[in-house]
């Protein structure tokens, strides 16, 4: 056995990746010992230095590999093909963030990223259902929401504001949340 595995190491890259395609798993196991260091470290560093977010990528590029190693044209370099994957995966991962950032997640910065608790996710997630929740309604509604819940206007100074009683304005708001709660019935059980 360690025979056949000084031989895999003598192997180019190329060769292990033929292997691979013919369903060679130890040709696999050669080539994650050759490359997952190196990878760790570009993950790490090109991922805002965040250890477990640079392990997850590393198994999900080994898996990539795997998944589509039948795609690989073995007369092309291998480590340039690994490397285009694994900043193929950052790039993707840059856009993730760019738009969590683009829905008002600005605490959700790179350097800050590891501060962000599964709350805060929720509450990313559910502000962002009740922005597209709020769109649906008219825009009366929506301007009467927003007056009250967003700018956190006393109901007096809304009625004042719209020229209208305040019992209208009371009724207004009940009918504009019971609205919202259709739209937004997965997260009943979360705010009941």
């Amino acid at each position: 056995m360690r025979m056949f595995f000084q031989r895999l190491q003598k192997k180019s890259d190329e060769e292990l990746m033929r292997l691979i395609q013919r369903g060679n798993s130890n040709a696999m196991t050669e080539l994650y010992h050759r490359y997952s260091r190196k990878l760790l470290r570009y993950f790490f560093r090109m991922l805002w230095k965040d250890e477990a977010r640079a392990q997850d990528f590393l198994h999900d590029l080994f898996v990539k590999v795997i998944e589509n190693a039948g795609r690989f044209n073995t007369d092309r370099k291998f480590s340039t093909w690994l490397y285009s994957v694994a900043h193929n995966m950052c790039k993707n991962e840059y856009r993730k963030q760019a738009f969590r950032q683009a829905l008002g997640a600005d605490h959700f910065s790179a350097e800050r990223s590891e501060d962000v608790t599964q709350q805060q996710m929720e509450a990313l997630e559910f502000q962002h259902v009740l922005d597209q929740a709020l769109e649906k309604l008219d825009e009366e509604d929506k301007h009467l929401f927003m007056l009250r819940y967003e700018m956190e206007m006393p109901l007096e100074e809304i009625a004042l504001l719209l020229d209208c009683p305040l019992g209208t304005v009371k009724s207004r708001l009940f009918y504009v949340k019971r609205k919202l709660a259709g739209l937004l019935y997965k997260y009943q059980s979360v705010n009941e």
